[in-house]
């Protein structure tokens, strides 16, 4: 069964029932969630939480959604502090935040597509990963 990350972006869309998001996020889970398992990660994780009260709601939340909690691997963690070092040596300001390129590297690392509404920082710094994004 394939497997994917999915940002914290198109969970959130679906949590807020964000007006402009919501059913495209919505539309694009249920296709893959049929056929692949949806990971998350603890960045994610603590992005998602956000939206919730109570850790309990979370918790039910992302269990009514199947998503699985993956660990990120050493080198995934590794290559996010290297990609970060390339977009600030690159003149990048600090609105792109580090736990976009864990997510990033992790896609990266364990070769999993990445569900996201923010694509262009990942195609720039990880090239070889499949986005999954709006048209």
């Amino acid at each position: 069964m394939k497997e994917l990350l999915v940002d914290s972006n198109v969970i959130l869309d679906l949590v807020l029932d964000d007006p402009n998001w919501a059913d495209w996020s919505e539309s694009v889970l249920d296709h893959y969630g049929d056929h692949a398992t949806l990971n998350i990660n603890a960045i994610i994780y603590a992005e998602v939480s956000i939206a919730f009260k109570r850790i309990e709601d979370l918790e039910s939340a992302l269990h009514r959604g199947q998503f699985r909690m993956l660990d990120i691997p050493k080198e995934a963690l590794f290559l996010a502090g290297k990609a970060y070092l390339k977009y600030r040596r690159g003149k990048g300001t600090k609105k792109s935040p580090l736990p976009d390129f864990y997510i990033g590297a992790q896609a990266a690392v364990l070769d999993l597509d990445l569900i996201t509404r923010d694509e262009s920082r990942y195609r720039t710094y990880f090239p070889g990963v499949r986005i999954i994004c709006p048209e």
